[in-house]
C-alpha cells in the first residue's frame, strides 16, 4: 500500500467532509428553531454567521488540495458549490461583521425558507461527498500498490 498527495487529499477531505456535516446539521437544526420560534433572531444569527467564513474555508481547502494532487474528478464535482459560495458571499446583506444571515430579515417566510432548504441541500451533498471521498481514498490507496 502506497501513500500518494491524492491519498492524503482524500483522508483531509474525509475528516473536514465530517466537520462540514456537523456545520449543515447545525444549520438545519437553527433555522428550524427559528421557525418554530424557539429562539431569536439575533441570537441565531450571533451563532450561525460565524460558522459561514470556517465552511468556506474547510471547503475550499480541501478542493485546493484536490487541484495540487490532480483530483480533476472531485474538483469538479465540487465546483458548483465553491461558485455558490463564493456568489453567496459577494451577495450577502451589508453587515458590520462577517456572515450571511442578517436578524432583521432572516424571520421573513421566504428567506427562512430558503436558507432551510440550503442546509438540506448541503446535507444532502456533504453525505455523498463522504462516500465518495472514502471511495477515493481507497481507490488510491489500492491502485498505486497494484
Amino acid at each position: 500500500m502506497a501513500f500518494t498527495f491524492a491519498a492524503f487529499a482524500y483522508i483531509v477531505a474525509l475528516i473536514v467532509d465530517a466537520f462540514l456535516i456537523f456545520f449543515a446539521i447545525f444549520h438545519i437544526i437553527a433555522f428550524d428553531e427559528l421557525k418554530t420560534d424557539y429562539k431569536n433572531p439575533i441570537d441565531q444569527c450571533a451563532s450561525l454567521n460565524p460558522l459561514v467564513l470556517p465552511e468556506y474555508i474547510l471547503h475550499t481547502l480541501f478542493n485546493f488540495m484536490f487541484l495540487v494532487a490532480g483530483e480533476w474528478f472531485s474538483l469538479a464535482l465540487n465546483a458548483p458549490l465553491i461558485a455558490y459560495h463564493v456568489h453567496r458571499y459577494m451577495h450577502r446583506p451589508v453587515m458590520s461583521g462577517a456572515g450571511l444571515y442578517d436578524p432583521t430579515s432572516i424571520m421573513n417566510a421566504d428567506t427562512l425558507n430558503k436558507c432551510q432548504r440550503e442546509g438540506w441541500i448541503k446535507l444532502a451533498f456533504y453525505l455523498l461527498s463522504f462516500f465518495y471521498y472514502l471511495y477515493g481514498m481507497i481507490y488510491s490507496l489500492i491502485s498505486v500498490a497494484a
